[in-house]
């Protein structure tokens, strides 16, 4: 899995697949590879968003103790 991708770009891709799993423009050939990559960046995002969210919890706490 490629995580050097950015969350935008990640989204992105994975509202491509969405749309085209929706409008059936997708082989049958390919649904299964297209199900397994919107899985993996189901898995970065969600790694991207758990970073994301702790290094601000880290900078707010340093915030508070700064101003003690």
């Amino acid at each position: 899995m490629a995580k050097d991708i950015s969350y935008t770009d990640a989204l992105n891709e994975l509202n491509e697949i969405s749309h085209a799993i929706d409008n059936e423009s997708i082989p049958l050939d390919e649904l299964a590879k297209k199900v397994k990559r919107a899985s993996e960046l189901i898995a970065i995002c969600r790694a991207k968003l758990r970073s994301t969210e702790d290094e601000l919890k880290k900078i707010i706490g340093e915030m508070g103790e700064e101003k003690k």
